[in-house]
């Protein structure tokens, strides 16, 4: 299915690796022009690499690093993507996760620290990219949060506290910003990033299992796929978010987990 996003320019956040970089990749594979940001420019340009050797013909990667913690770094952010683009239509926000730990472990500095990265980043970025989603018919946003805003995750308080935030903010702008831009969450349960690689070969390592095969199979067993997510299938999702084929689907924070929540909505 064509969905139909070539020639459009979209900026996606934290795609140096991981969700953010498979959104990048899914929407440059459908042609869409897209800047990718991280703050270690050597990763940031390998990433651009990896993911101009998928995309479709004519469509553009430019890597620009910034700290999303920075207002004025955000603020460059999106006028290097306007500039490069001569617009935007497009904004996927993604972030790091916070730290894990239990509540009483979890200090000021930490919730102020999480608010800054997780929400503050949100906030900048949409203010700074609105007029320019609004024009020239419209655009979207889609933030990429985590399962923890339909479930509490054990010792992550952070997460399960802030994001929330971001789901709120999500579902304002999908009023505010209408009929122009359209506004979806998207809310990953475990995929195969370098986070749950890194864990699975620690396991290996320590004997638990025999291969890494094995290992990230173990992880899977939970799901009712039986499996560990593959990132890309949450670009995938996030691409068809950001497309006009997805033109009446607005404020809503989509599970991307195969099914491993228990909440009802």
């Amino acid at each position: 299915m064509d969905l139909k996003l070539t020639g459009n320019a979209a900026l996606v956040t934290a795609s140096s690796s991981g969700l953010g970089k498979a959104s990048a990749e899914a929407l440059a594979r459908e042609g869409a022009n897209v800047v990718i940001n991280g703050r270690d420019e050597d990763r940031l340009a390998e990433a651009a690499d990896e993911i101009e050797a998928v995309a479709a013909d004519g469509a553009r990667v430019v890597p620009v690093p910034a700290d999303l913690t920075s207002e004025s770094g955000i603020r460059d952010l999106v006028r290097a993507t306007v500039d490069e683009f001569g617009g935007m239509d497009h904004l996927v926000t993604s972030a790091g996760g916070p730290p894990s730990g239990p509540f009483l472990d979890t200090t000021d500095e930490d919730w102020y620290d999480a608010f800054d990265l997780l929400v503050m980043s949100v906030v900048r970025l949409a203010r700074e990219s609105a007029d320019h989603l609004r024009a020239d018919g419209g655009g979207t946003v889609v933030t990429i949060t985590s399962r923890s805003v339909k479930e509490a995750i054990d010792s992550l308080v952070l997460s399960n506290s802030v994001r929330m935030s971001v789901v709120g903010l999500e579902k304002t702008l999908s009023k505010e910003l209408a009929p122009e831009v359209r506004a979806n969450a998207v809310l990953p349960g475990p995929h195969e990033t370098s986070r749950i690689r890194e864990l699975v070969e620690q396991s290996v390592e320590r004997g638990e299992y025999g291969s890494y095969e094995e290992g990230l199979a173990a992880r899977g067993e939970s799901n009712p796929l039986k499996r560990i997510g593959d990132p890309i299938e949450l670009g995938d999702t996030v691409a068809f978010l950001s497309s006009p084929r997805s033109g009446y689907v607005n404020g809503v924070a989509v599970p991307i987990d195969g099914g491993l929540g228990d909440s009802n909505l």
